[in-house]
């Protein structure tokens, strides 16, 4: 008895020890970015689609370049035997039996084209593969700076309430010694109304953008989520160099690889069209049985006559055009792309010196204004109305901060988009 309760605690003890891990990181999902890009790697179900995708096209590389299927053929001859006997279907029973066995070979070179083309499209879905996680991973970074704006706004909106209702205080111990007028107080309680309703829609938004990264994550929707920690640090000037940018976004965009592999198999398979003037083969043994005896054998060969040429030259035709709409896409995906990021590189730098300006001289302005505002409130020197604008300077310059630094890592995510990977 005290063995198997040993045995039932120990057993409780290690499933325990193997779950809290995994309650551990679950609860403590969305606290970092790394912990959501991580989380959605493994389980997005759209990522996990491109990946199979790609698993399919590496596939069919093998089969591009094999030789077609050999045929048989079996054929019984004279089944009656000249009218001497009612018709069978063994072959030794016959007046003879024909075997025929085929296999047709390319012209030299088709097989190698189909090969080099199927690992381009292996390629190609291997940018689609890589662009599907860059363009998952680049809305998660978003969606996570978001939850971090509202989350830290609700908390300058509830500070400012608690302002707020110390203001309230202030207005009616005014009032009631007769130094201040009642809409004063009034105008107090509605400004504390209208933060409270702004927190509301804030706290509406947030469960929204709750529930549209839990799809991100492949998460019921309403799914808990820690509050976001901190920000990304923003990148120097020095990695933001638009030239060493460029670079690295003609080199390892996922959708410019792509394109790119789309080029080479347009040109491939306008070799492989060009090949089409010139006949596949089909080569063939056949052996004859009489009765039980094989007394013939014979031998085959079949080809097809390329007679069809204005077929064959709207092919070519329509093999080039095809090359150049490629070489035209990339070209446009590339100017775009180009465009996007010295725009993104732009708004991230004026993002920073917008910040620095608040931190270094707006935010402690208004901090002064508005403690002067308020002193001079309190000795009847300034009306109500000045210090409730001091105040909401204040409000102002802080929201204007973190509105910075999180358009900063807007910018920074589609930067690392463009240049599919992070700096």
């Amino acid at each position: 008895m005290k063995t198997s309760y040993r045995t039932l605690l120990c057993a409780s003890i290690a499933w325990l020890l193997l779950i809290f891990p995994a309650v551990a990181q679950e609860s403590d999902l969305g606290a970092s970015l790394s912990g959501l890009l991580d989380y959605s790697r493994k389980g997005n179900p759209e990522y996990a689609a491109m990946r199979a995708e790609l698993d399919a096209s590496t596939q069919r590389v093998e089969s591009a370049g094999a030789l077609p299927d050999p045929r048989f053929r079996a054929e019984l001859r004279d089944v009656t035997r000249q009218g001497d006997q009612s018709p069978l279907l063994l072959p030794g029973q016959v007046g003879s039996t024909r075997y025929l066995l085929m296999q047709e070979f390319p012209w030299y070179g088709k097989r190698d084209l189909k090969r080099n083309i199927a690992e381009q499209d292996v390629e190609a879905a291997r940018g689609r593969s890589q662009g599907t996680w860059i363009e998952i991973s680049s809305r998660i970074k978003v969606a996570y700076a978001r939850l971090y704006l509202l989350y830290r706004s609700e908390r300058i909106a509830r500070e400012i309430i608690d302002l707020m209702t110390r203001l309230e205080s202030v207005t009616q111990a005014r009032y009631a010694g007769g130094l201040a007028a009642q809409q004063d107080v009034i105008r107090a309680q509605l400004e504390q109304s209208a933060l409270r309703n702004e927190l509301i829609a804030l706290e509406a938004e947030r469960r929204q953008l709750q529930a549209r990264l839990n799809g991100l994550l492949a998460r019921p929707a309403g799914a808990s989520l820690a509050e976001p920690v901190a920000l990304r640090p923003v990148p120097s000037h020095e990695q933001l160099n638009l030239t060493g940018l460029e670079e690295r976004a003609i080199t390892r965009n996922p959708q410019l690889s792509s394109e790119e592999s789309r080029i080479r198999s347009a040109q491939l398979s306008r070799d492989l069209v060009l090949k089409n003037r010139y006949p596949d083969i089909t080569l063939g043994v056949s052996p004859i049985q009489y009765q039980g005896t094989v007394k013939e054998w014979e031998l085959m060969i079949e080809m097809n006559i390329p007679l069809q040429q204005s077929s064959r030259r709207a092919q070519e035709r329509e093999s080039e055009a095809m090359l150049q709409a490629a070489q035209a896409r990339k070209e446009s995906a590339t100017r775009q792309l180009l465009s996007e990021l010295s725009e993104n590189v732009d708004a991230i730098d004026a993002a920073r010196r917008t910040e620095n300006l608040v931190a270094t001289q707006l935010l402690p302005q208004s901090e002064f204004t508005y403690q002067a505002a308020l002193v001079g409130y309190e000795n009847g020197k300034v009306d109500f109305a000045t210090l409730l604008d001091a105040q909401r300077q204040i409000r102002k310059a802080r929201q204007s901060q973190l509105e910075s630094q999180v358009e900063a890592q807007f910018r920074l995510a589609e930067i690392e988009r463009i240049i599919g990977e992070d700096l």
